[in-house]
């Protein structure tokens, strides 16, 4: 969807929330110690709402996608408390970021990848955001 100035609505809200549905991110969590890297699907008061992969099978996932084999991402929700950190999945300095690794070893867009797959997003949009935060 775009609007006159031919920059698209997911656009203008990554640049006013970076933290909005679409935005690739790595989760730290606790209680379990795990690192999930994924896209936002919800992010409410109660915990955020990912569609990804654990960071420890990012590179058996990128030769799964490379070699053409079936991928479905996990659509999970971490409630609040088990949240550590949530970072932007971007470069750091020279280092790429984990979406550009998966690019230039898959030549499939992170975004692509991760998207829940069923045949109405709306409905997993609104499948896993908690209903008492709406």
């Amino acid at each position: 969807m775009e609007n006159g100035g031919g920059q698209s609505v997911v656009g203008r809200a990554r640049q006013n929330e970076p933290f909005s549905p679409g935005a690739l991110v790595i989760a730290t969590l606790s209680n379990p110690r795990e690192k999930f890297w994924g896209m936002i699907l919800a992010l409410a008061p109660a915990g955020v709402s990912l569609s990804g992969i654990e960071l420890a099978s990012f590179e058996d996932l990128t030769v799964m996608v490379r070699d053409g084999e079936p991928f479905t991402p996990a659509v999970v929700f971490f409630a609040m408390h088990r949240i550590e950190r949530v970072e932007l999945d971007l470069p750091d300095g020279n280092l790429p970021s984990l979406s550009q690794r998966f690019l230039a070893k898959t030549g499939l867009q992170p975004s692509v990848a991760l998207a829940p797959r069923t045949s109405d997003p709306v409905r997993d949009y609104d499948a896993v955001a908690p209903k008492e935060y709406e």
